[in-house]
């Protein structure tokens, strides 16, 4: 084995934790294999040789892309029909193996508070808090002072605690997201307001070709108002799922997927349900419909 081979060999190993990476920063999967492939291609036209830590040396180049391609990012967040969501992950939600699968996976609520952060806070809260890289390190990325990556962290830190924290107990998230999809389907609103939060926020991202239905929508009453009023055409067709390692549900009518949900469940009430029916992220999500 040449060292052109070594280095390609030791690359494909670390190639899923790159992915994680920059999934996690980018909130985007084919962003993310975009950043992991310009890293291999940086890595392939370097003396790494002179490497010490190939593995540090391989998080710091793909850190710095993805902050490139944050920075790049134009009007994705919020468009004229609802917000900018992430790509979900998504598996089949057949028992809590899955679940244990996804344990690591970054949760939508949580992609959704990165999103109002500074593609520096940003950075450096995934890379320290989410993948434990050392702050000399995240500085490298940030051509900025360790101290500086650090105060970056401390203030993305306090953004993220302040919001709603889900349940760390996958069945009781299921409960919530099941008496949800039970009440939807029944088209009872009862059962939908004794399932929501007060302060529930129902966020959608549908893509450049919605309908121009506002989003979001902000409380219990809100948004049993609007599920109610599509609930006859997608919850019929609802069907459990994971989604980035938390209760969520997929639609699918004739076979075909047409949205993605996220719910983010805090001590037993559903605090937000995040949509995601943009056809631009759902052609490259894969999920068993069957």
């Amino acid at each position: 084995m040449d060292d052109r081979e070594w280095l390609a060999s030791q690359f494909e190993a670390m190639r899923p934790r790159l992915q994680s990476v920059a999934y996690s920063i980018l909130g985007s999967v084919s962003d993310a294999e975009d950043a992991v492939q310009e890293c291999w291609l940086r890595l392939d036209r370097s003396d790494a040789g002179n490497v010490a830590d190939l593995r540090g040396w391989l998080t710091t180049v793909v850190g710095r892309i993805c902050l490139d391609m944050l920075r790049r990012r134009h009007n994705r967040r919020e468009s004229q029909y609802g917000e900018w969501l992430p790509e979900p992950i998504v598996e089949s939600d057949s028992g809590p193996e899955q679940g244990v699968l996804l344990a690591d996976s970054i949760g939508l609520a949580l992609l959704v508070v990165l999103e109002t952060l500074s593609p520096a806070e940003r950075l450096a809260f995934v890379l320290h808090d989410v993948f434990a890289v050392p702050f000399n390190e995240i500085a490298t990325s940030l051509d900025r002072t360790p101290e500086a990556a650090r105060q970056l962290a401390t203030r993305a830190r306090r953004r993220v605690h302040a919001a709603p924290q889900p349940d760390p107990d996958l069945r009781r998230q299921r409960q919530a997201v099941d008496a949800f999809l039970a009440a939807a389907r029944d088209g009872d609103m009862r059962g939908l307001l004794a399932v929501l939060s007060p302060d529930v926020v129902f966020r959608a991202d549908v893509g450049e070709a919605g309908t121009g239905a506002s989003f979001p929508v902000r409380g219990a009453d809100a948004v049993t108002k609007r599920v109610l009023q599509t609930a006859p055409r997608f919850a019929p067709h609802a069907t459990p799922a994971i989604v980035n390692g938390q209760a969520g549900a997929v639609f699918a009518p004739d076979g075909r997927l047409a949205g993605v949900i996220g719910f983010t469940v805090v001590d037993g009430l559903i605090v937000a349900i995040d949509l995601i029916a943009d056809p631009d992220k759902l052609a490259r999500v894969t999920v068993d419909l069957l």
